[in-house]
């Protein structure tokens, strides 16, 4: 029984690369990004509330903002471009 739900999530998953998917993975990326970008400033927050500095990249929070930005506004002008 094991098995044969761990092929089944297997399925699943290659399913998710797939052209005909229900899945939007634009937006799955996006989120993705935009949790990281949301828990890196509450890490940031927290330590700032003990008094230490927590170090951030510039370039690397920078580069999650652009990512998030690109994949969420693809989707959603994909989505504008299906209702015409």
């Amino acid at each position: 029984m094991e098995q044969l739900s761990k092929n089944n999530n297997m399925k699943k998953f290659v399913q998710i690369f797939k052209d005909d998917n229900d899945w939007n993975e634009k937006t799955i990326i996006g989120f993705v990004s935009f949790a990281v970008m949301v828990l890196v400033m509450l890490a940031d927050v927290i330590t700032g509330a003990f008094g230490k500095d927590l170090h951030i990249n510039e370039f690397t929070y920078n580069s999650f903002v652009i990512v998030t930005l690109g994949s969420l506004v693809v989707a959603g002008l994909e989505n504008f471009a299906k209702q015409k």
